[in-house]
């Protein structure tokens, strides 16, 4: 081998230094993102399912407060709606979620907001994430199903 050409070889060997540094940054950057993605994703999902039970808890007590003086004169099945909007909001205040609840007639609607922290999102600025759940109930006589 020349001068040359050992000066070309190790001209080229000291090129390269930091390339393969670079790379692993890269490739672990986007491993940890695909990681946290799924990690985090997952506890989202779970929150959303947390949530759409609570708002439809709420609902569900909300409906439960019935018109009783209505109902024992002639069987009419309708809502108290000052009361089954304050058994829906004690609902989630016990269950400690906020929300949104309203009265149509004689149903209670209920949407529910959950805030779930991150774990390895948190890594690149994405500290929580929130989630909803919407709910409806209505009053009903009897068992209406098996």
């Amino acid at each position: 081998m020349t001068v040359s050409t050992r000066h070309r070889a190790r001209w080229l060997r000291h090129d390269e230094d930091g390339r393969v540094t670079a790379f692993v940054i890269v490739i672990v950057t986007a491993v940890l993102l695909f990681a946290g993605l799924t990690l985090d994703g997952g506890l989202a999902l779970a929150a959303k399912v947390r949530a759409l039970g609570e708002a439809q808890e709420a609902a569900r007590a909300g409906a439960q407060e019935i018109d009783l003086a209505a109902y024992r004169a002639n069987g009419t099945l309708r809502l108290a709606p000052r009361q089954a909007s304050a058994a829906a909001r004690a609902y989630l205040a016990a269950a400690g979620h906020s929300g949104t609840v309203s009265i149509a007639g004689n149903t209670v609607n209920v949407t529910v907001l959950v805030s779930q922290a991150t774990q390895l999102l948190r890594l690149v600025g994405i500290d929580s994430i929130t989630v909803t759940g919407t709910g409806q109930a209505q009053p009903l006589r009897g068992i209406s199903g098996p």
